[in-house]
């Protein structure tokens, strides 16, 4: 099976600073229609998320759950489904050299547990993100290539580690399924 993981802000909806209110969240323009097309030709849509405002104590869990499920309910109006919402809550270190928690992108953790629990193909399976940090955890996890959208903080991203660079999801997904692959029968 393989899947593209997907960064939440700024990819799948629009980037708020420390997102911490459900009347803030709304879809990027054309996300949800993208990950419709990606479940129909046999991909998992799996979201990937740093979650730092929990980490420093301004949303708790129950309301970060507000948050997705009120992302779900949009996607859902549209047509769209996640398979599956990983997010990491640790904060960046605050002092230079200390590393990150290995969950925490550009780390891979994320998608290697969710690799672990779908039985993804690392390989076969595409990261889609707004950040740097996205594109290296795709790349630190072995994923097929990582995606840069210009959505989001994407207007300042280096594209250095980018398969593509493309304007939003909707031509990220476009530029997966011209890469081809027959679609598995899904179970």
């Amino acid at each position: 099976m393989r899947a593209v993981f997907l960064d939440r802000d700024g990819t799948v909806i629009e980037h708020v600073h420390h997102l911490r209110r459900v009347e803030d969240v709304r879809l990027v323009p054309g996300a949800a229609a993208a990950i419709r097309r990606l479940r129909e030709a046999g991909y998992l849509a799996v979201l990937a998320t740093n979650q730092s405002v929990v980490g420093r104590g301004l949303l708790d869990e129950a309301g970060l759950d507000r948050i997705h499920a009120e992302m779900s309910r949009r996607l859902r109006a549209e047509g769209a489904l996640l398979d599956a919402i990983y997010w990491n809550p640790h904060a960046p270190p605050e002092r230079p050299g200390t590393p990150e928690h290995p969950d925490r992108k550009p780390g891979p953790g994320m998608l290697l547990r969710a690799a672990a629990e779908h039985r993804l193909d690392l390989a076969s399976s595409w990261m889609v993100g707004d950040s740097t940090s996205d594109l290296l955890a795709g790349r630190a996890a072995g994923c097929r290539g990582s995606i840069l959208v210009r959505t989001g903080l994407g207007q300042e991203a280096s594209s250095e580690h980018a398969a593509a660079v493309v304007a939003d999801l909707a031509e990220a997904v476009d530029w997966i399924l011209a890469r081809g692959f027959e679609a598995p029968a899904r179970r």
